[in-house]
């Protein structure tokens, strides 16, 4: 199968012609609910899971980017039955992310707090690398007290692991909730994900030359930030217009 390159295709019949534990990552977001029409395709949403866990080696994982509309006065629950199926499949739930957004600037029209969010799930198959992101510790330097209040499981307090102070270091690991803006609108396409976003996964669930799948390219995120990360990618996406733009951001 020819790498670095975008089929204009549903993802399903790029998938059949790989070979079982062919891809190391997937990063993708998924049209959801019908918020955007993505010029009229729709999805067999059990058949791609399955096929993604056919396709994904052992240790590897898929990053699923997804949230939930809101119909007659309820959230759909879109995301939630979606992870379980991706679990019947086989992966496993190894977090659930955040991706958190800017917040809306004036007051909502409407009986509920403004949404500014979307679930980042993360599956993997086996045991994960992960090449963490670390950010600056704000205290850095200072010593931190030994008693870190751990307690048994009935809530009493543990006299057996009392630690000496420490002194904080200077970074810490990243937390699973990650904050950017709205993704750069392409000409033409109506959602695309921030560049910084697919970096970070890229780089946190891959190493290079590894090879990542996004198998609704859109407009190209997937395939730019892990070409600029020196990882090998494949793309599907259905619609000939989005994969003109997405292939001239590759140009």
């Amino acid at each position: 199968m020819e790498i670095n390159k975008i089929y204009n295709e549903n993802c399903i019949d790029t998938m059949a012609r790989m070979e079982d534990n062919f891809l190391d990552l997937t990063v993708t977001s998924p049209p959801y609910d019908n918020l955007r029409t993505y010029n009229g395709y729709s999805f067999d949403f059990e058949g791609i899971a399955k096929e993604l866990y056919r396709v994904t080696k052992d240790g590897g994982v898929v990053v699923w980017i997804v949230g939930d509309a809101t119909i007659k006065g309820s959230e759909t629950g879109t995301s939630f039955k979606q992870a379980l199926f991706f679990k019947e499949c086989g992966f496993n739930l190894h977090d659930t992310m955040i991706w958190e957004k800017p917040t809306i600037p004036y007051d909502p029209k409407c009986n509920r707090y403004w949404n500014t969010f979307e679930y980042m799930f993360i599956f993997s198959k086996g045991k994960p690398i992960c090449n963490y992101i670390k950010i600056p510790c704000k205290n850095a330097g200072k010593l931190k007290s030994g008693d870190y209040g751990q307690k048994r499981v009935d809530g009493s307090n543990r006299t057996d692991r009392h630690k000496a102070d420490r002194k904080i270091q200077d970074t810490k690991v990243k937390s699973n909730i990650w904050r950017y803006g709205i993704g750069k609108r392409q000409k033409g396409h109506p959602a695309t994900f921030p560049e910084q976003l697919a970096n970070d996964h890229i780089i946190s669930w891959s190493n290079e030359n590894e090879i990542v799948y996004d198998c609704f390219m859109g407009s190209g995120t997937t395939a730019k930030m892990a070409k600029l990360n020196n990882r090998n990618w494949i793309g599907s996406e259905i619609s000939e217009e989005y994969c003109k733009i997405a292939n001239e951001r590759l140009t």
